[in-house]
């Protein structure tokens, strides 16, 4: 069962072996093949399936990086394909330039100042005056907002500065954005 064969008659034969085998039988191959003794509650049919998933494992390669991290994910309770989205109704509260700009997630996108916008880019192009990344401006994703990137703002006066220890880019976190539901 050692070998890495990935030739199909091959890896059927070994299958059609071990599906042939008692259970004591597989108990004492889960034995020398893992080094462990098999979990006592392990039927015939559950430890049958491990082993011909073993033996495809070392023939075609085992789970993806991709899918093994979904998987550990629904192995701790995280919902499958976990939405990160903002649902409608959230409110996220912006301060710039001394202004305190609101911004309400509805099904068509996002209302500001009793106007619909498609994309909290083009509300922070306005609110700015320039071509902003909507939510790195909104604190919704990680982004070197320093003062000297936002123009108009006197440094030290931006809320997502980190003023322990010294100043450096890397220890400047996005502005600081209530996020209201």
């Amino acid at each position: 069962m050692t070998r890495r064969s990935t030739d199909h008659k091959t890896i059927e034969a070994e299958i059609d072996r071990i599906r042939s085998l008692g259970l004591d039988e597989l108990r004492a191959l889960w034995r020398t093949t893992l080094r462990s003794s098999p979990p006592p509650a392990f039927t015939k049919d559950l430890m049958t399936r491990f082993f011909c998933w073993h033996i495809q494992e070392q023939a075609h390669g085992g789970v993806d990086a991709n899918i093994a991290k979904l998987l550990d994910g629904l192995a701790r309770g995280d919902k499958p394909g976990a939405d990160r989205r903002l649902k409608p109704g959230t409110v996220l509260v912006r301060e710039y330039q001394g202004d305190r700009h609101t911004v309400t997630v509805v099904p068509g996108g996002y209302v500001w100042r009793d106007a619909t916008y498609a994309s909290l880019s083009a509300i922070a192009c306005n609110i700015t005056g320039t071509a902003w990344n909507g939510p790195r401006f909104f604190g919704l994703r990680a982004g070197g907002n320093c003062p000297e990137d936002i123009e108009g703002e006197p440094a030290g006066s931006h809320a997502g500065i980190a003023a322990v220890g010294r100043l450096h880019r890397s220890s400047v976190s996005p502005p600081r954005t209530k996020v209201q539901r």
